[in-house]
């Protein structure tokens, strides 16, 4: 069960890398948010129009440390994220800790929370 999990983590960074806010979509559950590094809260359609506009485009997203447990019907996915990307034109880099809850709905897994951590190593 866990490496389905993996797997399916791995697929959801690739449809971020390529920026395709539809593969994207099918990964979040519709109740979906996130919890942005600085305590924002961001839902699925708010984060799927900014990536369909390309005022959010990444071009590199790699997690190390990467951890899943599951529960049940519930799977959480933890790891050390690095990303590079643009935001409103601005490139950014970030080193942040990532936590990705997935749920089984409907007989497939879809993620319904995540939250990013800043973290940088000292």
């Amino acid at each position: 069960m866990g490496e389905e999990i993996l797997k399916l983590e791995k697929e959801f960074i690739q449809a971020i890398v390529k920026n395709d806010a539809e593969a994207i979509g099918r990964f979040l559950d519709d109740d979906w948010i996130i919890i942005d590094a600085d305590g924002g809260v961001v839902d699925k359609a708010r984060f799927l129009g900014v990536v369909k506009s390309g005022d959010l485009s990444h071009e590199m997203m790699e997690s190390d440390d990467v951890r899943v447990r599951v529960y049940g019907d519930s799977a959480v996915v933890t790891g050390l994220t690095r990303t590079k990307g643009k935001f409103k034109g601005q490139d950014f880099t970030t080193q942040e800790r990532a936590t990705d809850v997935f749920v089984m709905r409907e007989g497939r897994w879809q993620c319904v929370f995540s939250q990013l951590t800043r973290f940088s190593k000292e």
